[in-house]
């Protein structure tokens, strides 16, 4: 053959061998199909456990939570001393290189106590006195499925337990059927959603002429809510209350009607169903008619009262409840569950959708379910953990009438310290209690009564049998008992009113 005989064969071979490669023949050289071009980058270091792993992991923990949660009854109500040199000792940069769980625990061992006991028994300070095991046995479930369940087709029945949970706190309460609500982080989220919510509806875009009121016991997270959603600090109105402590209704009418003559736009009204200073009761049923007749959105927050509807008698002790637009509850008060369990009920299950629906385009995939509900809908919140199950689970191990029968306990043993006080020579109760706190003073033979509470109140507190905390009212320091944690008897109250009575034996004359 020729040299270019050869050449010509070659030329005309070449289509041939394309043709070949194209039908997916192997070709010398050619990529198989669907094969990449490039090669893989490396796999990462492995962050998942395999069971037996996880197994070992858990049981630490949980051994760690159990001794902790089984010693409560002995550790001291506080203990923050070298607190501040042992928080310092955790400002390090990141590890490169990871720790043994052992090590870990041991350096969360040393944490947790140098702090106020909150989750122990003779707590009465503050009003969240949460912590029942069973919900965090529902955190861990829904932190380890970590399932997306903020709109409802990405996780149907875990929307839809959730949403049960919500009905359950409805019903038990008596807000009306058909309501609808959202859980959240406490209180505060919830009052600051509820102005959103109500500002959209009664003011609509321009609402800087717009005003809410109050009265001065009120939580100052309505404040701040006010404030975060746009409102001047000059647009909330700080209303005077009666000598237990409650709104005073002729000054909110009076207030609404004086605001709409010089032009400006009165919206949102509170009433409290149990201020955190006292546990007063306004007058909802009275703030309600006002808000019927001027138009107003009537947000009651009953974040720490609400449940006590539970108890017997609740319904005389708070009503009007289910004549709101909206409603703050706080499961990590009244049913005892952890830190950051709120709930907001609304009247008009559309105003929340109305003022928080939104939607990305990258969200187009999850279609729209009819009747279902998105909580990514009703609130700022789109990715967050399922929160529903820390509320389902105790509540369906439990059943309601435990948390019934503990609401009732808590305020008998209110009422208990309250008469025991008062029987004491030199206490001063300021109010019956009408729920389950009890503000008191003494009032000393001699010197400035100011100065003697601000010790009486250390000296308890420094017996470290209970945590009691203080406030101030008309100027004047007074103490406080707050009775609700689950875990707080008759015998820790007990405790409490000894322990004033010694101390201010103590002061008054000197150690016995």
């Amino acid at each position: 053959m020729t040299r270019r005989a050869a050449k010509s064969t070659r030329a005309r071979r070449r289509p041939a061998a394309r043709g070949a490669a194209a039908r997916g023949a192997s070709v010398p050289g050619a990529a198989a199909p669907g094969a990449a071009r490039h090669p893989l980058p490396r796999d990462a270091v492995s962050l998942d456990l395999d069971g037996a792993a996880m197994r070992a992991l858990t049981d630490r923990c949980t051994r760690f939570a159990i001794r902790h949660i089984e010693t409560l009854p002995r550790q001291p109500s506080w203990d923050t001393e070298g607190a501040i040199g042992l928080a310092r000792s955790f400002r390090e940069p990141a590890p490169e290189k990871g720790t043994p769980i052992d090590g870990l625990l041991r350096r969360l061992g040393a944490a947790v106590p140098k702090s106020f006991n909150t989750a122990g028994p003779g707590y009465m300070a503050y009003i969240p006195g949460g912590g029942i095991y069973p919900a965090a046995l529902g955190d861990y479930l829904a932190l380890s499925v970590n399932r997306f369940m903020n709109v409802w087709n990405a996780g149907p029945a875990l929307a839809e337990i959730e949403a049960a949970a919500i009905d359950w706190l409805r019903a038990l309460v008596g807000f009306p059927e058909g309501s609808r609500g959202i859980l959240t982080t406490g209180g505060s989220m919830s009052n600051f959603i509820a102005v959103l919510a109500a500002r959209r509806e009664r003011l609509g875009e321009d609402f800087l002429d717009g005003v809410l009121y109050a009265s001065r016991q009120t939580h100052h997270s309505v404040a701040k809510a006010a404030m975060l959603a746009g409102f001047a600090e000059r647009n909330l109105r700080d209303l005077p209350v009666d000598e237990r402590l409650r709104l005073r209704p002729e000054a909110l009418e009076e207030a609404v009607r004086a605001d709409r003559a010089r032009g400006l736009r009165p919206f949102f009204a509170v009433a409290n169903a149990g201020t955190t200073n006292t546990g007063a009761i306004d007058p909802a049923p009275a703030v309600a008619d006002i808000c019927a007749r001027h138009g107003l959105w009537l947000h009651v927050d009953a974040a720490y009262g609400g449940f006590f509807r539970l108890a017997p008698g609740g319904g005389a002790l708070l009503p009007g409840l289910e004549r709101a637009d909206s409603l703050v509850l706080d499961p990590h008060k009244g049913l005892f569950l952890p830190y950051g369990t709120g709930c907001l009920l609304v009247r008009d299950p559309g105003t929340l959708k109305r003022a928080f629906q939104m939607r990305g385009g990258y969200l187009q995939d999850l279609a729209h379910v009819e009747d279902a509900v998105s909580f990514a809908d009703l609130s700022p919140e789109l990715s967050r953990e399922f929160r529903g199950l820390r509320l389902w689970l105790p509540l369906k191990l439990f059943g309601v009438a435990a948390f019934r029968d503990n609401l009732r306990e808590k305020l008998a043993l209110a009422r208990w310290a309250w008469e025991e006080l008062r029987a004491t020579p030199g206490f001063e109760c300021l109010d019956e209690p009408q729920l389950s706190i009890v503000p008191f003073r003494y009032a000393p033979r001699r010197g400035d009564p100011e100065e003697f509470n601000r010790r009486l109140l250390q000296r308890v507190n420094d017996y470290r049998r209970v945590y009691l905390s203080s406030t101030t009212l008309d100027g004047r320091f007074v103490l406080r008992i707050c009775v609700l944690s689950f875990r707080t008897h008759g015998r820790q109250v007990a405790t409490a009113v000894e322990d004033l009575r010694r101390a201010a034996r103590e002061l008054s004359d000197g150690p016995r």
